[in-house]
């Protein structure tokens, strides 16, 4: 049995049945997102299939322990400048906002936001609404706001 880590919190975004054919027909597994994040500066999403859903969350959980990023935010609890990430057809335009302005966004990047510990943020995602390649452009334009690339 794994021990589950107590300092980071796991939020589901998405579980999908996907289907191969094969030859004697369709073959049924389940596909789950998870953000993993302690709000603390690091987080990470993971993916993970398997032929039932609490074994695909499981996988993505630990994928996600696997690749967490580092999100360094400044005192007020923002990013250190504006950013537009892009990861497929998904772009995700990160802003800094003042303290007391709240997470300002929607969906999946709302949800990365809060597990990496940020507290002030105007985000605004644009084209593709497909979660994961938002979750991955919103990982890529977090880590690119507060690393002074």
């Amino acid at each position: 049995m794994e021990i589950r880590d107590k300092q980071f919190e796991e939020k589901v975004i998405e579980v999908a049945r996907v289907s191969r054919t094969v030859k004697g027909g369709k073959r049924i597994s389940f596909r789950a997102l998870v953000i993993v994040g302690d709000r603390n500066g690091r987080v990470g999403i993971g993916l993970g299939k398997a032929n039932d859903v609490s074994m695909a969350i499981k996988k993505a959980v630990s994928t996600g322990k696997k690749h967490l990023q580092k999100i360094n935010f400044n005192d007020v609890g923002s990013i250190k400048r504006e950013t537009l990430a892009r990861f497929g057809s998904a772009k995700v335009l990160l802003r800094p906002a003042p303290e007391g302005t709240s997470i300002i966004s929607g969906g999946v990047v709302r949800t990365i936001a809060e597990l990496s510990g940020i507290k002030n943020l105007v985000a605004k995602s644009i084209g593709s609404s497909n979660k994961i390649n938002l979750a991955k452009a919103a990982i890529i334009g977090l880590a690119e706001a507060t690393d002074g690339k």
